[in-house]
This record gives structure tokens, C-alpha cells and sequence, in this order.
């Protein structure tokens, strides 16, 4: 329909031409747009309830437990004692992007985290393939957590009653099994908590944090007796290229501090709770991952490391010849691990909420339910997604999918760092990388590196990831962005 006020056209006169194809995959969504946005959802809007306490605990609740409880059987083999090198080599990677995170956390305090950091700072189609990245992270992650968990499960019952669930029932399709019903389970249960609303999963969550530090301790404490200095001989078996890739491998361990920036928009003060939200909690986790993998393959041989994903359970069992510690271990265990299913579940709730509120994913991932504040629809459908995933996929990976898919956001991360404080150098930043841009620069060296170091049916799968991603972008996403420019009918 022609505008009536609109005047006649002649020569002359310019016809607004549409943006070709290059600039509509360069358009950027502006940083007070994506502030103002916040907490914003279809019905509702999600409740700022969350301090500096609850939100460290939901990085930490994210990180601890994951490389520890669940992929140190799996990273042994590759690094040999080093294995404590590999956890400090993804520490440090982990470090430097998470220092860019705090910066774009406290200056863009909003639920979709590296998404809306690229989406901000370097378009749409890299902000999607960044999004599609992190719904790999994150739901492959929680799938992930959810296998070791029933490995812990198994070994508790089999302490306190006598019995175990028989593989069909305990183990994925490739590992003896038939379907995994304990990590279904966990994941039902995170639901559950997260339907609640996010003060309800915080305060649980906290609990179990303090459980899974408790045990962490305990176990250093007991495997310390079981240390033998002939099991540190030979440190690096296999090589820097072991350590390297027993490092890429537990990097997925380190992505709590991700978690905690999806809560931007829940946060009571995130700006300034954020970046220190972020940064306490990877020093704590950092230290607790080389100190209990120091003790662990000092106590045990690490030939002797089978991939088991109750690698902990075992040692204490072996160290004290007696049962009950192991058991012990299994129950905060079963604890520790939910908690990190309940946080990455929460994450992955919050990257689709805020991709579906740009109009890249359907409405539906955005719908608040208006008494919890809760996004129920979108919770329910990624848990219901995450839980058949971990019953029917083996661990190993899973896990290696998730380190790839996490290595490639960070390292848009640092790039966005640096694009920011280039294209609006007086915005307010609670936080600032220090020696920028050379350590977002190191951080995104260190992530291409390890990402390097994974296998080639990983970058296979990875690349095939990618290419669904892409045919969904442009045949959905593209189309629906909310900067899409209108279609005649609608103008």
C-alpha cells in the first residue's frame, strides 16, 4: 500500500534501496538496546533476585565438580600425571577469557552472555553462530554431567543397599547399554528446581555447592595417605601434545563463569556483581581442580585409570580398604554433580530466552510465566532435549563436543572485547581487562590452540553442527530478526 503522504517519485529523486545481504548479516544491535531489553519477555519478565553470593555460587555450582567428579578417568589416560598441567593449561585459558567476560558482563548485564556480546559488537550472523555454539555448550554439557552422574548413583547403591542398576538401564547405546535412566532423571529433577524460579534454584543450589566442596576436601584429606612417589615418575608419558590434549578435553569444565553471566538479567546489581562474580569463582574452582588431581594420581597409578566416571569413589575405596568413604564420597557426589546440571540447564534456558527475544528462535523460548518469572516452556523443552540426549549418548563424546563449542564462543569473546573498547571507548565499564588488547589477543590465541588439540570426528561433528546451524539461520532466524527490515506489506 502506498503512503498517501509520501510524495510523488520522479527523477531526481532516490528510492531507499534494501540493504543487500552483506550488511543484513553485519547489522548490530545497539548496546542500550540490548540493556533496555533486559528482563524482558513474552508475558513477563524475569525477577532481579540474585546478590553477589548466589551468583558465585552459580559459577562455581556450574564449574566444581564436572573435570573432578566426572572427566578426570577420562583426562588421566592422556596426560599421565601432568593431568595437574592440563587442568592449570585450561585454567589459564579459561583465566584470560574469562577476564573478557567480566568486562562485557559488567557493560552489557544481560541473560544471552557471548550471544549478545557479539550480537553488540560484530553482527548478527556471528552473533548466531556464537548462540548456536553455546546451545552446544550448554546442552551438550548438561547432557554430559548427567551420564557421570549415574556412574556415582550406581556406586552409592551399591554401598548402602548391595545393588546397582544393570547396564541396560545405567548406560547409553556404544558403552553396554540401552538407555541411561539415572541421567534422564537428574535432569528431570534440575527442571523441577528451575521451574521454581531462579531465587528457588539459587538457594539449592547453594547447598550443594557446600556439599561438593565438603567433599572435595574430604577427599584430599583421606587420598593424601595414599600417596606414592614413584606414581609422579614419568610426569609427562605421553608428551606436551597429551597434556595439551587432556587439556582440551577438561576446558568444558571451566565454563561456570559463562553460566553466571546468563543471569545478567536477574542479578540485582550486575554490573558490579558480575565481573566479581566471575572472577572469584574461577580462582576458587582452579584451585581445588590441581589440588584434588595432584592427590588423585598420586595415590593411584595412572595405567590404572580406565575412564571411569567415578574415578574419586575408587581411590578412596583403594586408599582406605574399606567401603563407607567411597559411599560417603558417592552421596556428596550424587549432590555435587546435580548442582552442576541444575546450573548449565539454567544457562541454556537463559541463552535461548534471550536469542528468542531478538526474534532468532521461536517466541516460545521466551514466554515468562508470570508468577514464578520463570521462562516454563523454554525449560521444559531444553531439559526434556538435554535428558534423551544424556540417556542415549556416551560421555567421552559428549564431552569433547562441548569443549569445542565453548572454545569457539570464548574466543569470539576476547575478539569482542577489543571491537568494543574500539567502537565505544567512553561507555561505562565497571571492570576493565588489564594490558588490553594483549591478553584477549593471548586469550584468543590459547582457545584456537586447544581447539587444535581436539580429534578429528569432534571438528567433524563441530563442523556439521555449523552447517545445521547455518541452514536454520537463514532459513528462520534471518528472516524473523527482530532488525529485520519490515516486508512491504508491512511498511
Amino acid at each position: 500500500m502506498i503512503d498517501q503522504g509520501a510524495p510523488p517519485q520522479g527523477r531526481g529523486q532516490t528510492v531507499p534501496r534494501t540493504p543487500g545481504l552483506g550488511a543484513r548479516l553485519m547489522r548490530r544491535k545497539p548496546v542500550e538496546v540490548l540493556v533496555a531489553e533486559g528482563g524482558q519477555g513474552e508475558g513477563g519478565t524475569l525477577r532481579r533476585s540474585l546478590g553477589l553470593w548466589q551468583l558465585t555460587m552459580i559459577s562455581i555450582g556450574a564449574t566444581l565438580g564436572t573435570g573432578i567428579f566426572v572427566v578426570l578417568g577420562e583426562a588421566v589416560p592422556k596426560a599421565g600425571p601432568a593431568v595437574t598441567l592440563s587442568f592449570v593449561i585450561a585454567g589459564l585459558t579459561a583465566l584470560f577469557s574469562a577476564l573478557s567476560y567480566a568486562e562485557l558482563a559488567g557493560t552489557i548485564p544481560v541473560a544471552g552472555s557471548s550471544y549478545s556480546y557479539a550480537y553488540a559488537t560484530m553482527g548478527e550472523l556471528i552473533a548466531w553462530v556464537c548462540g548456536w555454539c553455546l546451545v552446544l555448550e550448554y546442552g551438550v554439557s548438561v547432557a554430559a554431567v548427567a551420564v557421570g552422574w549415574g556412574e556415582y548413583l550406581n556406586e552409592l547403591l551399591d554401598g548402602t543397599i548391595g545393588v546397582t542398576l544393570p547396564d541396560a538401564l545405567s548406560a547409553p547405546p556404544g558403552d553396554g547399554g540401552v538407555f541411561n535412566l539415572p541421567a534422564l532423571i537428574v535432569v528431570l529433577l534440575a527442571m523441577a528446581f528451575l521451574l521454581g524460579g531462579a531465587r528457588e534454584s539459587a538457594r539449592a543450589n547453594t547447598v550443594m555447592v557446600a556439599v561438593k566442596i565438603a567433599a572435595l576436601v574430604l577427599f584430599c584429606a583421606i587420598g593424601v595417605q595414599g600417596l606414592r612417589s614413584g606414581n609422579y615418575e614419568h610426569f609427562m608419558p605421553l608428551g606436551m601434545s597429551g597434556v595439551s590434549a587432556a587439556g582440551a578435553t577438561l576446558f568444558f569444565s571451566y565454563i561456570g563463569f559463562d553460566a553466571a553471566s546468563t543471569a545478567g538479567e536477574e542479578a540485582k546489581d550486575a554490573q558490579r556483581d558480575l565481573p566479581r562474580a566471575i572472577m572469584l569463582s574461577l580462582v576458587i574452582v582452579t584451585a581445588l581442580y590441581v589440588l584434588v588431581a595432584a592427590v588423585a594420581v598420586g595415590a593411584k597409578p595412572w595405567r590404572q585409570f580406565n575412564d571411569s566416571e567415578a574415578a574419586l569413589a575408587q581411590i578412596m575405596r583403594d586408599v582406605t580398604g574399606q567401603g563407607f568413604w567411597a559411599t560417603l564420597l558417592a552421596a556428596c557426589a550424587v549432590i555435587a554433580i546435580a548442582s552442576v546440571v541444575l546450573t548449565v540447564l539454567y544457562g541454556q534456558t537463559r541463552i535461548l530466552f534471550a536469542m528468542s527475544r531478538d526474534g532468532l528462535v521461536p517466541k516460545v523460548f521466551s514466554r515468562v510465566h508470570p508468577k514464578t518469572g520463570a521462562p516454563r516452556a523454554n525449560t521444559v523443552i531444553v531439559s526434556l532435549f538435554c535428558g534423551v540426549l544424556a540417556a542415549a549418548v556416551p560421555l567421552g563424546q559428549l564431552a569433547d563436543a562441548t569443549s569445542i563449542g565453548t572454545l569457539f564462543a570464548f574466543a569470539l569473546v576476547n575478539v569482542a572485547v577489543v571491537v568494543l573498547r574500539r567502537t565505544r571507548p567512553q561507555m561505562n565499564r565497571t571492570f576493565r581487562v588489564p594490558l588490553s588488547p594483549l591478553l584477549p589477543a593471548l586469550g584468543f590465541a590459547f582457545c584456537l590452540w586447544m581447539m587444535g588439540s581436539l580429534s578429528t570426528v569432534t571438528w567433524v561433528v563441530f563442523g556439521v553442527w555449523m552447517a545445521v546451524g547455518l541452514v536454520v539461520y537463514f532459513l528462520y532466524g534471518h528472516r524473523r530478526s527482530r532488525l529485520a527490515p519490515p516486508a512491504p506489506s508491512e511498511k
